[in-house]
């Protein structure tokens, strides 16, 4: 489900925005606008910034200068915390220690921790609703299976349901295919499509390097290298091989079918590189 982005209030603003790390410059102007019901890429080679970025719509980060508004709140003018509350956030790099449950782990997202706080215990309704949202991300029946039992795609699946908790109008996905071999990332992009019908007015913003970890729900892309905005629109106009290859600084060609991407390396780099080692160059 597309909605009309001129019909949809912004839910993510970053307006000229640099960021700067012990008088390093990470990212300079960079601009883009997030409205309710679209589903974000964020694409770009190691150390373009993506994660930079994922801070600032976050709200961890603060910008060196520009705006940056989540929410409709202007960061450095707003209480952080009830704001962070708004937003869910998917890590496949979550720091558990604990043999928590799937059922404690998606109750987390409800006081924003990554243990279960000491003396708190769900309400009635809240192990209700994780329950539903376990069920929802196709994990019946596993409620009270233990994190380190879990596969790495159950626990994707997991801290999706635990992102979705606190109903949040933003949700952030971290590279969450991380890890995956392909049955379970195509397991894990399903359930992030599923997103498209269960909460179609969601945000979403996913932050990868591989074209092929994009569901097939993107609607909206931005590219970036070296800290800077390279594309941003809509995901079809914006994940080109023209663009991809800019961001990437190699010459790839780019597949799209049915909302799913393909990127390889474009054949004419491939040919001359067959040439070149056959003369024993």
């Amino acid at each position: 489900m597309i909605l009309d982005g001129a019909g949809s209030e912004p839910v993510l603003e970053l307006s000229d925005v640099t960021f700067r790390r012990a008088d390093k410059e990470i990212l300079r102007g960079i601009t883009f606008t997030v409205r309710a019901g679209e589903h974000w890429a964020l694409l770009g080679p190691n150390g373009a910034g993506k994660s930079t970025i994922l801070g600032l719509c976050g709200a961890v980060n603060h910008p060196t200068s520009g705006t940056v508004r989540v929410l409709g709140e202007r960061l450095g003018r707003v209480e952080l915390q009830a704001l962070r509350r708004m937003i869910g956030h998917v890590n496949p790099r979550h720091p558990l220690r604990s043999p928590l449950t799937v059922r404690e782990v998606v109750l987390t997202g409800i006081t924003g921790t990554t243990e279960t706080p000491p003396r708190w215990r769900a309400r009635p309704d809240q192990v209700d609703k994780a329950d539903a949202l376990i069920g929802a991300v196709g994990l019946s029946g596993k409620a009270d299976e233990r994190w380190p039992t879990l596969s790495q795609g159950e626990r994707g699946r997991t801290l999706i349901a635990r992102a979705l908790v606190n109903e949040p109008r933003l949700l952030l996905l971290d590279e969450p295919a991380t890890g995956l071999d392909v049955a379970a990332r195509e397991q894990l992009l399903d359930t992030i499509d599923m997103l498209d019908e269960t909460h179609p007015r969601i945000a979403s913003i996913l932050v990868t390097h591989h074209l092929e970890e994009l569901p097939a729900t993107t609607t909206h892309a931005l590219l970036v290298a070296a800290g800077l905005v390279v594309a941003a629109g809509p995901a079809r106009a914006t994940v080109t091989t023209e663009n991809v290859s800019a961001s990437f600084d190699h010459p790839i060609e780019v597949h799209e079918d049915g909302g799913r991407w393909l990127a390889r390396t474009a054949r004419a780099r491939r040919r001359d590189f067959v040439t070149f080692s056959a003369a024993g160059g």
